[in-house]
């Protein structure tokens, strides 16, 4: 039997195909296929395969690079497999059958455990047990394992310790945990050792400091015939396999779990004391971390720690398949942005999935949305669509499935500060400029060929730069706020209104530092806790407002009306004078997100308060509301050298549920944090 070739699998996709990364369905059974025959390098150009079928042949393992990131049904029956570890490598798995391979009930639990969205193995829906395995089952061990450690080990590692110390220790420990944690019945003691070393091995990294056994991903190198493309000149994705870089946590004697700081701002003296006090009443939130990513660097370069991360954003739920699992409850794909590229990171490996450059563009925004697209054959299909914008005013429109960008609109002659899409309609953008105007298009909906038309509705015009802007929840298609370099605005943007060029409607006054009212400052923070809970942060007075959108709202009578905006309270924060560190919120956990200039992530836990501020005649909190908790910046090296440069933390942003947290910087490194 010779080796796979490209002629065979075209010939063997399910339709016929002219091209690989066009292949969706492939059958490859019956023939007599050993692992060597899996060659990497020519699977990793199915890029959009979903289903495969490999059963009756000869394979004793997987190979552990087959690169196929659409993966999500697969068929090994009949083979001769003794291990499942390697299907980890492909996340998006809903469906795996194995059965008449040399696997046994340990294996099911390694790939329930290992497979998040995976529902069907061997025809029965595990969606239950998988999620027993993957939560209740760990959460004991977990405990159990950590309650071994502080038993038997903890006393052992001396205050001052050397390395040849700590691996010794940490020999002693593995062996000792895996002998003496037990759960269960004895038919799943394999997977009970194994799961067992891998929490240890967790512990370990998190709680010591320990370096992670991480290498970078190898880069992929593309056949040159599939490079050429005459189906369409427009621009190609970048490979998937695009290197990127991992640094790790330095310093062994930082725990890395959530802990509140001190400011060292002098300002700040008299109001930690109160925080520190205030802060220890409430419950910290058990996050850490998981992933520090170098993946936006120039040039591939392990050097480049010059380039600032500005946007990102959770991928949207598609209303197919796994996905309609309530126990998936939010995606853990999170588009970012920064510099020459864009990319799609998996939260939970880390792995970035796919990478988009343009060598003469620096990106400053990325939002989604969802359209539903007609395909071969008039069928319609749900695809997500990512926006991205930066210094050359030109909004690229990427269809992620299809791993290209399809378009762009020359939206402005300047830069473009922020995009966001209207969750009202789903082809309409909104681009805020430096040219100090807002814009809303619709982009259309490409077709099979993607051909598409884009339309400027409404242009807005601001007194300042737009540096952030929110469509009001309630009426999303009625009107939009915006924080800009001098001034908070507000614009009813109706469409059956006559004029497509508008003046701004309001403009909202805030308290300054010395105790006035003023317009005039840069409002470099914005986001809706809920439907009428505004929080904005002002790099002049150095805090955050929470303020009623309605009551501050119906003051304004008539265009162009200067209202005080209706705080409600105030978030404790830094009092750098530091610009666009912005803020993000989690509605559906009432929480507030906010980066600081020394690498710091300031929680606010606000479920207690939203009640009261949802009185009509809510009062305003009389103190500041200090952070439930800081999350502090680790010590970190990369390349076996101390990371030693200063960390400002631009955007810190969750996805819906709050299972992620991810942290862009100014260095060139996106961290990912994940909630217990």
């Amino acid at each position: 039997m010779s080796k796979i070739t490209t002629e065979l699998l075209l010939e063997r996709a399910v339709p016929r195909s002219t091209r690989l990364r066009k292949i969706e369905t492939l059958n490859l059974s019956k023939l007599q296929l050993k692992a060597g025959d899996l060659d990497p390098r020519l699977f990793s150009r199915l890029r959009h395969l979903q289903k495969l079928d490999l059963s009756d042949n000869l394979l004793d393992k997987f190979p552990n690079s087959l690169s196929l990131p659409d993966l999500r049904v697969l068929n090994c029956n009949n083979n001769k497999l003794e291990d499942v570890t390697a299907l980890k490598q492909f996340p998006l798995l809903e469906e795996l059958t194995y059965e008449n391979n040399d696997l046994t009930l340990n294996d099911d639990y390694k790939v329930m455990f290992l497979l998040e969205n995976l529902r069907l193995l061997n025809g029965k829906d595990i969606t239950k047990q998988a999620n027993h395995v993957r939560r209740v089952n760990s959460r004991k061990l977990t405990s159990k394992v950590t309650a071994h450690w502080k038993k038997f080990f903890r006393d052992q590692l001396p205050e001052k310790y050397t390395a040849e110390q700590v691996n010794s220790i940490k020999e002693k420990f593995l062996k000792s945990v895996q002998t003496n944690v037990v759960h269960g019945p004895s038919s799943l003691s394999e997977f009970t050792r194994w799961r067992v070393k891998m929490i240890a091995e967790e512990f370990l990294t998190y709680s010591l400091g320990l370096e992670l056994n991480t290498d970078p991903e190898p880069e992929e190198k593309m056949d040159e015939n599939e490079e050429e493309s005459t189906e369409s000149p427009r621009e190609d994705a970048e490979d998937v396999g695009q290197q990127h870089f991992s640094v790790y946590i330095y310093d062994p004697l930082v725990t890395v779990t959530p802990s509140k700081r001190k400011r060292n701002n002098s300002k700040s003296g008299s109001r930690n004391k109160k925080s520190k006090s205030q802060a220890n009443v409430k419950e910290d939130v058990a996050v850490k971390p998981l992933h520090f990513l170098q993946c936006h660097s120039k040039g591939n370069s392990r050097e480049d720690f010059k380039t600032q991360l500005w946007s990102c954003v959770f991928e949207p739920l598609l209303d197919s398949g796994a996905r309609k699992d309530p126990i998936i409850s939010s995606s853990r794909t999170v588009a970012t942005c920064g510099g020459e590229s864009i990319c799609l990171i998996d939260c939970e490996t880390g792995t970035v999935l796919k990478k988009y450059k343009v060598a003469t563009e620096e990106f400053f925004s990325v939002a989604w949305t969802t359209l539903t697209m007609t395909i071969s054959d008039s069928r319609k299909k749900s695809h997500n669509i990512l926006a991205a914008a930066g210094r050359r005013g030109i909004v690229k429109l990427i269809h992620v499935a299809a791993d290209f960008c399809y378009g762009e609109i020359k939206a402005h002659k300047k830069p473009i500060a922020t995009v966001c899409f209207s969750p009202a309609r789903e082809t309409h953008l909104f681009t805020a400029s430096y040219d100090k105007r807002i814009v809303l298009w619709d982009i259309g909906i490409p077709d099979c060929d993607y051909n598409f038309k884009a339309s400027q509705l409404l242009v807005l015009e601001s007194l300042s730069i737009p540096l952030r802007i929110a469509l009001v929840p309630t009426c999303p298609e009625q009107y939009l706020v915006a924080g800009c370099e001098n001034s908070c605005l507000a614009w009813n943007i109706k469409l059956d209104k006559e004029q497509k060029s508008r003046p701004f409607e309001t403009i909202f006054q805030f308290p300054d530092e010395e105790g006035g009212l003023t317009t005039a400052h840069r409002v470099d923070g914005l986001a809706f806790l809920n439907d009428d809970v505004v929080v904005s942060k002002s790099s002049k007075p150095g805090c955050i407002y929470l303020w009623s959108w309605s009551r501050s709202y119906t003051k304004a009578k008539g265009c162009q009306r200067t209202v005080s905006a209706v705080i409600l309270a105030e978030l404790e924060w830094s009092t750098t004078d530091m610009s666009y560190l912005t803020l993000s919120t989690c509605p559906a956990k009432a929480f507030v997100f906010c980066g600081d200039e020394k690498g710091g992530v300031w929680m606010y836990n606000l479920s207690n308060y939203t009640t009261a501020w949802s009185s009509a005649k809510g009062k305003r909190s009389d103190k500041r509301i200090p952070p439930t908790q800081i999350l502090k910046w680790p010590e970190l090296r990369a390349n076996g050298e101390q990371l030693n440069e200063e960390v400002l933390v631009n955007n810190v942003v969750s996805d819906p549920a709050f299972t992620y947290l991810v942290v862009l910087t100014s260095v060139n490194i996106t961290a990912i944090w994940k909630k217990s």
